[in-house]
């Protein structure tokens, strides 16, 4: 039987800093992940507890949206004046 290995949209090597290049997958109880570019290889216990979501682009909040002020917008009737 073969495992079937993903890429990981997003995510970005520890080792080269290359994105997209990380490819993963689970085998007896184990998570692997590897680097497609470089030597990068890491396996992980997986813990029912303690799952967390891998950094990616996606799930990361850029600084410059960290800044930005929300302000709402009122909506006026056109048949009324507005005072």
């Amino acid at each position: 039987m073969s495992t079937v290995k993903r890429f990981i949209a997003g995510v970005t090597c520890p080792r080269c800093a290359e994105m997209d290049r990380i490819r993963a997958w689970e085998q007896n109880g184990i998570r692997y992940r590897e680097c497609v570019s470089c030597d990068f290889f890491e396996q992980l216990p997986i813990e029912e507890d303690a799952l967390t979501e891998m950094t990616t682009r996606v799930n990361q909040v850029r600084d410059d949206q960290k800044q930005q002020d929300v302000q709402p917008v009122r909506i006026l009737d056109p048949g009324k004046p507005s005072r």
